[in-house]
């Protein structure tokens, strides 16, 4: 798959702030990835915990939060990972399907798509 970035928004949990971010659209993660300054600034505090298996086999503990996110004109919750240093930006499955949202992998666009009521 041809990797490409997009823009969205990250919201403080009152909406009344957002932040832009530039993100990697990564099928291969499950959750939007937003650094933890970011979060921070916009109040978002951790509401869980989640353990993940990054790509060396290592075991993470990871921080998540239920916030609002702003993609592709709409303005919906998602859940986040509190980033650590060295994490990317990252735009996970969750949000996609959360949002209606495929991935053109030709055109490196994200495309809107029906959901599945099987």
């Amino acid at each position: 798959m041809g990797a490409f970035e997009v823009e969205f928004e990250i919201g403080s949990p009152d909406e009344t702030r957002w932040e832009r971010v530039q993100g990697l659209v990564d099928t291969g993660s499950t959750y939007t990835w937003v650094p933890r300054p970011i979060l921070q600034r916009l109040g978002v505090a951790p509401q869980f915990q989640r353990e993940f298996e990054t790509a060396d086999g290592r075991v993470v503990l990871r921080d998540m939060a239920v916030v609002p996110g702003r993609l592709s004109g709409r303005t919906l919750p998602t859940l986040v990972v509190f980033g650590d240093e060295p994490d990317a930006i990252l735009l996970g499955v969750h949000a996609l399907e959360g949002f209606g949202l495929g991935v053109d992998t030709v055109n490196r666009r994200l495309v809107p798509v029906r959901a599945l009521a099987m």
